[in-house]
């Protein structure tokens, strides 16, 4: 007599389901892209000058960097004079708690200086600093 045995035709299944572990993986790599903190950078390196007081900013949102030879740079980009306030206000819509840095070079020209200050300012932004060497 012979006996089919049934359990032995039927194939075992032994898979590994990875599906929870890739919703795991995802879901860390959210949470590190939201919770990490992006610097900005103004675009250019400038010789900043030294400071005996100076505190840190917090919520630096718009950064302005004056040349030595008094160009403007704001997000990586060279800006007019005249377009400096249209930008500010831009970018002061998109973070109304940030600040404006300006770092201005040892040899930039006050004028230009000031007239980044007064753009600012007139775009809505009052709380205008000036960015200094780290001490």
């Amino acid at each position: 007599m012979r006996r089919n045995n049934r359990a032995g035709t039927e194939e075992n299944s032994s898979e590994i389901d990875l599906t929870p572990m890739l919703d795991v993986v995802f879901i860390m790599l959210i949470f590190f892209i939201v919770t990490a903190s992006f610097i900005k950078e103004a675009g250019v390196e400038v010789n900043r000058p030294d400071a005996s007081t100076s505190s840190k900013k917090e919520n630096v949102n718009i950064l302005i960097a004056v040349t030595a030879t008094n160009e403007i740079w704001i997000d990586k980009r060279r800006v007019d004079k005249r377009a400096v306030r249209s930008v500010v206000e831009r970018m002061h819509a998109e973070n109304p708690k940030g600040a404006v840095v300006i770092q201005a070079d040892k040899a930039s020209n006050t004028e230009t200086v000031t007239a980044v200050i007064d753009a600012s300012r007139s775009a809505g932004v009052y709380d205008v600093s000036l960015a200094t060497e780290d001490s």
